[in-house]
């Protein structure tokens, strides 16, 4: 008879994110993870696979779960300059608040430690990058659908940019710069729309 599991997948999915979130893949041992989860070493493999499974899974869920949280900070605006600003902000504000562990993206942080060296987690958080691409566009079309942009401004590219510039801006705020540093950066970055 086969015995039923005795966890919630998608619980234990979500703390093993958790903890690779915080300390990266190569810093994660299965003992962190068997702990954190609260499942035995061959639950583990039954569910998912070895080490490097259960971080693919992790990574799956975390940008699934990152692509719907953009896209409603997106939506929520009716206008597409508030939209932009009011996420890069978050994007801001998040790091320095002082409850926050300033974990970064970990789908960034992936990029960081994995995606030069291993041709899945490349293509991984390149799909992650093209949808944030897609979602963007298609905010920026209803701008200049409304008039609130420029017809001539070009939204692959400014879509492309504020890819560039969110992983960029991700990356160097893990080093918690000046504020203002950042702030003047966003502008910069956000006049884009003025075109």
């Amino acid at each position: 008879m086969v015995r039923l599991r005795e966890f919630d997948e998608d619980t234990v999915l979500d703390a093993a994110m958790q903890l690779f979130w915080e300390k990266g893949y190569e810093a994660t041992s299965l003992s962190d993870l068997t702990a954190r989860m609260g499942i035995q070493k061959p639950s583990l493999y039954a569910a998912f696979g070895d080490k490097k499974q259960l971080f693919e899974a992790a990574l799956r869920k975390y940008t699934q779960s990152h692509a719907s949280l953009v896209r409603s900070k997106l939506r929520g605006h009716s206008s597409v300059k508030e939209a932009f600003r009011s996420f890069f902000e978050s994007v801001v504000n998040e790091t320095y608040d002082e409850k926050n562990r300033n974990r970064g993206c970990f789908c960034i942080n992936t990029i960081v430690e994995l995606a030069s060296h291993d041709e899945k987690y490349e293509i991984l958080t390149r799909e992650h990058q093209m949808y944030l691409t897609v979602l963007f566009q298609e905010v920026l079309e209803k701008g200049i659908q409304s008039g609130e942009l420029g017809s001539k401004l070009n939204a692959k590219s400014i879509a492309q940019t504020f890819v560039v510039s969110l992983i960029g801006l991700t990356v160097l705020l893990k080093t918690r710069p000046d504020r203002s540093f950042v702030s003047n950066s966003v502008s910069v970055i956000l006049s884009l729309l003025d075109q």
